[in-house]
């Protein structure tokens, strides 16, 4: 009977250091996959930035949606511009501008851009980030805006799951990563 009751007393024992271990280890394991996860998303979102900054330096605005964003960035050219001779001349012979196209594609290639995975979000089966462009009045002026993002629990996998909050307060599954904003010219993201 007494070993018995030893056996029962060591089984409870082993399952509650199991649990204590466990209490322990998932929030550790939230924190770094959110980290990773976000960190692969974010660099995502920096390429998609730089791809609509060349876009509106070829076209004047942003693009409203991925296929003419990389549409345009496979087949036009950017305009290059150097200045021949001395602008600041007193003598009034002045300086010739020599204008040339450069294609957007080799640039594109040189940094590195992988346009044909450029809309779709890391970690997902082919969900693709949210895309807004318009103009808009700002100060007087019209300008162009652009809002790119995607929710946390599309890309969170596991762990979109609201309980998740009681690791960090900050986490809302159903918050927004993104860069950008359509009331102002802003392009910074929400996590800089």
């Amino acid at each position: 009977m007494k070993i018995a009751i030893n056996v029962v007393l060591v089984l409870i024992i082993a399952g509650l250091v199991y649990l204590l271990i466990d209490s322990i280890q998932e929030p550790i394991e939230f924190q770094a996959e959110k980290e990773r996860r976000s960190s692969v998303v974010i660099d995502q979102l920096r390429d998609i930035r730089e791809a609509q900054r060349m876009f509106r330096d070829i076209r004047g605005i942003f693009a409203n949606d991925f296929d003419t964003l990389i549409h345009v960035l496979k087949t036009d050219s950017f305009n290059r511009i150097a200045l021949i001779g001395d602008p600041d001349d007193p003598s009034g012979d002045g300086f010739i501008r020599d204008t040339t196209r450069i294609s957007a594609l080799d640039s594109i290639r040189a940094i590195g851009l992988d346009l044909e995975n450029l809309p779709y979000v890391p970690f997902t089966d082919g969900v693709r980030f949210y895309i807004n462009a318009d103009t808009i009045t700002y100060q007087q002026t019209l300008t162009a805006v652009v809002e790119v993002g995607i929710k946390w629990k599309e890309f969170m996998g596991p762990y979109a799951d609201p309980t998740y909050r009681k690791y960090d307060y900050r986490y809302n599954p159903e918050g927004v990563l993104r860069f950008g904003s359509m009331n102002n010219p802003n392009l910074s993201g929400n996590w800089e």
